[in-house]
């Protein structure tokens, strides 16, 4: 297989290739012939069915799927050759030498020179969980299973009050006629503090008119940048009642013998699993920042970075329309604001793929293991997601790449020059 290759840029190739078409016409006949032997028509017996009908119902698929096949191995067999070693997808098109003939476009890893990661400055994170950690979940879950009963007092802070507002701008008010309703806990900042403030004291039935300063950004314009008397009318007051830390409550968790102590074991493993994860995400960004820094003048592969910046762009808008909102008519040029974001990713990618290529590094296997499991441990059947992740190649993949680039993350970070910087349980998740 002879393959022409020409440079379009520092990082580009194009590769012009074409089929060998007798192995095409080999691997056609071949296939043509087993579906023959084993397909069954209506009007002919099994194996019997003559060749020119099979090449009429079938001939154009397995055509089809022949020379996919064969293109893939061509293409590969070319890279070899020119001992290429390209990053992301390659463009293919069809060449100009008939219809076996193919231009592929691609694009190669920058050189990036001595990887020395012996010359990073890397701030290694730590943090134990303590008692009050575990407390402060309990707390938490507690807060979670909450419940609220009226009462005839004046509000106070951490109530629940139901309420009804309207505002007086000059002449203008809004709502122009009824109020707006809503509900609010003292002391949680969801409304201006001159509200929240304003709010103690206030019992079920009572109004009180405030004056508040809205921001010259706020959302409405009509009330932007001015002082606006804003009347407030409680509607009803609740105080919060939270659950006993009992048998039944624990139980509720999946604890099945209630036990205080077990149900404190599970809760410092969740913790553990979820600092672990969040002291990864501080060391991954820790070495991607100093990679950055050292291979910022690197030429990076234009197209690459830019299918990471459209991803990104695509994950913005998935997120929004999964919170409920509109994204609205995304602008053509809108992933243009993701390219430096892109291309910082892009770079720390292609970076830990060197260090792993140069030293040899390979996935190991236990790690792997254990962060399934430790995925799986958060679920009710554990075993089930093992088995989705074993029987799922795309799934699987993922979670290998995912492993394998926290891998050399570690190990770039054991070979920095590093310092350890101790956190508490809380600053560290906080990211």
């Amino acid at each position: 297989m002879q393959a022409s290759i020409e440079s379009t840029g520092n990082l580009e190739r194009r590769l012009s290739f074409s089929l060998p078409e007798d192995r095409l016409n080999t691997h056609i006949s071949g296939r043509l012939g087993e579906i023959a032997r084993t397909t069954r028509i209506k009007g002919f017996r099994p194996g019997k069915v003559p060749a020119k009908v099979i090449e009429q119902r079938f001939g154009a698929q397995v055509r089809g799927e022949a020379v996919d096949g064969l293109l893939r191995e061509t293409f590969d067999a070319a890279i070899r050759e020119h001992a290429l070693r390209v990053v992301g997808s390659p463009r293919i098109d069809k060449g100009e030498q008939g219809e076996l003939s193919f231009v592929a476009t691609v694009e190669l890893v920058p050189e990036f020179g001595e990887i020395d990661v012996a010359k990073l400055n890397v701030v290694r994170h730590v943090a134990e969980i303590g008692d009050a950690d575990i407390d402060q979940m309990i707390e938490n879950l507690r807060q979670q299973r909450r419940t609220w009963a009226p009462v005839s007092r004046g509000a106070q802070e951490g109530d629940l009050v139901a309420l009804e507002t309207f505002s007086q701008a000059g002449d203008e008010r809004l709502p122009a006629e009824g109020t707006e309703k809503g509900t609010i806990v003292i002391g949680q900042n969801m409304m201006f503090e001159t509200i929240e403030k304003g709010l103690v004291g206030l019992a079920k039935g009572e109004e009180k008119t405030l004056d508040v300063e809205f921001p010259a950004d706020w959302r409405v314009e009509a009330l932007a940048g001015k002082t606006v008397q804003v009347t407030v009318k409680v509607t009803e007051v609740s105080e919060e009642s939270l659950p006993e830390v009992d048998d039944a409550f624990i139980k509720s968790f999946g604890v099945k013998a209630g036990d205080v102590e077990q149900f404190r074991k599970d809760i410092r493993a969740n913790l553990e699993r979820e600092l672990k994860g969040a002291l990864m995400n501080r060391l991954r960004r820790e070495v991607g920042e100093q990679l950055i820094a050292a291979y910022s003048s690197v030429e990076l592969p234009p197209r690459l970075v830019e299918n990471e910046a459209r991803a990104m762009l695509a994950q913005q808008v998935e997120q929004i329309r999964r919170s409920g909102r509109d994204p609205g008519q995304v602008p053509a040029d809108a992933h243009e604001g993701f390219k430096d974001a892109a291309g910082k990713r892009v770079l720390v990618g292609l970076l830990v793929g060197e260090v792993a290529r140069i030293n040899d590094l390979k996935l190991e296997p236990k790690r792997l293991n254990e962060t399934m499991r430790l995925i799986a441990s958060t679920y009710e059947e554990p075993e089930q997601v093992i088995e989705m992740y074993r029987n799922d190649p795309q799934l699987m993949s993922g979670l290998q790449n995912r492993v394998m680039e926290e891998q050399v993350i570690d190990w770039i970070a054991e070979r920095a020059q590093h310092t350890e910087e101790k956190l508490s349980f809380q600053d560290a998740i906080r990211g």
